[in-house]
């Protein structure tokens, strides 16, 4: 039987105290969720007593997502270790995940103890963990750093009091692959309790090696990974989960003998909802999920993938979730072409909603050179989303300009009835819904608004989501296009029709 490598995922935690990279709960719930799918052994949720957001989140976490086992972080204090174990009363399997510093510098200069006081500390804090949760982690934080010999004593004595994992972290990004290795191996051989605990790894990229830490420490015996989609994290963050996955199942002829059990086919989509959700883009050469890792440009590599595709290739882009093909479909595609290829993408539709979709492609694919996979399922997804459109837009045209005042012409169509007027706004987007306002009779307070590019390019399309008060009910209206007055426009005539189309079912209800 192959040894099960444990992914203990911390994006949630440690990914999540990158700068700028804030999560609110619902964002939360939803990564946890995707990385139950992705089917990760252990979710970090939070640190329970750093805020009162921390610890609801950890603690929704632990009632809502079931399968992996879900950790929460305090330090080896009482007040640290209740409160985690408050947050993880619901969860199904939890763990608490406590912390010490060992090294020289962090005793000296952080906690200003010596090595007695952290040692008592360190087993007093497993001891309290494990009166709430028969799982119990151990962390030593900045062990490589920690002098050999005292580290080996640390995690000897924590074992005894009752830790099931001890995890060795390289907090600095400081350690060498070959040093780390050397540095598991040598507590293999100095703790003689060793063998009742899992030994895991938590490595930061400060100098580029947070992965390359990881897999020797994997190679010399830890069977515990700790690491975060993207690879995000404090400073340069921490070892990539999509890159440790990956290698372990490209190189079994290094790793002979061990595998994950997580879902590679999910990779891309958790690295996409992880990037959407914080705001952290991940760099186009980034390995396994970046935009190029599976693209081919230069002539000789497309001669030698056209003959075989592992002369370039050392792992499949199906494996992590990807197609085989970036350039799909044109404007001079059929029918039937783009049917199959809305089905192999996974979206089987009736034939009406296939022609109203086809219709947009054939528009979409007269603007752009080129339509992507995920042109496809942005169009794909909006139309499945979209509520029946009382009021459509059939043309939009601005007049804006700093010597300007921004003015916008909208004619709707309703039913059989064309509408149009023109209204000025202090930007093009608001006179466009100014000049809407005006057409449906519907008075809307725009609440929130929001831009991003979902495809690739200089002619990328745009999706708008905005939330809109009208009356006293708060909606939410998305729209896409390559035109990103365009985009929010239909955003906000989607809320519209959201409004009405609700309406309209109460008074159905009510006769």
């Amino acid at each position: 039987m192959p040894e099960k490598i444990i992914v203990f995922d911390t994006t949630l935690r440690d990914g999540e105290q990158a700068p700028g990279a804030s999560l609110n709960l619902r964002e939360k719930l939803e990564v946890a969720h995707q990385l139950a799918i992705l089917n990760v052994d252990v979710i970090e949720g939070g640190f329970p007593i750093a805020s009162p957001d921390d610890f609801e989140a950890v603690k929704a976490i632990s009632a809502e997502v079931k399968g992996p086992r879900i950790a929460g972080l305090a330090r080896a204090l009482d007040k640290d270790i209740e409160k985690a174990a408050q947050a993880l009363e619901k969860a199904a399997l939890s763990r608490i995940h406590v912390f010490l510093a060992t090294s020289p510098i962090h005793m000296k200069y952080k906690l200003k103890k010596a090595e007695d006081e952290i040692l008592r500390m360190a087993v007093e804090g497993v001891r309290k963990a494990r009166k709430y949760v028969d799982d119990v982690e151990f962390s030593p934080e900045d062990a490589s750093r920690t002098e050999p010999t005292f580290l080996a004593k640390v995690v000897e004595a924590v074992i005894e009091a009752g830790a099931g994992t001890v995890n060795i972290p390289d907090t600095v990004g400081y350690a060498f692959p070959e040093e780390f290795g050397s540095l598991i191996l040598y507590l293999k051989e100095h703790v003689k309790n060793i063998a009742k605990a899992i030994i895991s790894v938590h490595c930061h990229n400060d100098l580029g090696l947070a992965v390359a830490n990881s897999l020797s420490a994997v190679r010399n015996g830890a069977r515990q990974v700790e690491c975060t989609v993207n690879g995000i994290g404090e400073r340069a963050g921490n070892a990539s989960l999509e890159e440790i996955v990956m290698t372990i199942k490209t190189r079994k002829d290094l790793f002979k003998g061990i595998e994950t059990k997580i879902n590679t086919q999910q990779i891309i989509k958790t690295s996409r909802l992880v990037s959407n959700l914080t705001g952290m883009v991940v760099q186009p050469n980034k390995a396994i999920v970046g935009e190029n890792a599976f693209a081919h440009e230069s002539g000789i590599h497309q001669d030698g993938m056209l003959k075989e595709r592992t002369t370039y290739e050392i792992m499949s882009p199906e494996e992590v979730g990807l197609s085989s093909s970036n350039l799909v479909l044109g404007k001079h595609s059929g029918r039937h072409a783009f049917r199959e290829r809305l089905k192999q993408l996974g979206f089987n539709l009736g034939s009406e909603e296939l022609d109203r979709l086809f219709e947009k492609f054939k528009i979409l694919a007269d603007k752009k050179k080129v339509v992507y996979d995920e042109d496809l399922v942005a169009l794909a997804e909006d139309e499945l989303a979209q509520v029946p459109e009382i009021f459509q837009l059939e043309y939009l045209h601005i007049s804006s300009g700093n010597t300007t005042v921004p003015t916008a012409t909208v004619r709707l169509k309703k039913e059989k009835d064309i509408l149009e007027d023109a209204a000025c706004g202090d930007g093009p987007v608001d006179a466009a819904y100014n000049t809407i306002d005006r057409i449906t009779g519907m008075k809307g307070k725009l609440m929130d608004y929001s831009l991003r590019a979902i495809t690739s390019g200089k002619d990328a399309q745009g999706e708008v989501v905005v939330k809109v008060q009208i009356d006293s009910r708060v909606v939410t209206g998305k729209g896409t296009s390559t035109d990103v007055i365009e985009a929010s426009a239909r955003a906000y005539l989607n809320a519209i029709n959201r409004v009405l189309y609700i309406k309209e079912k109460k008074d159905v209800k009510g006769v």
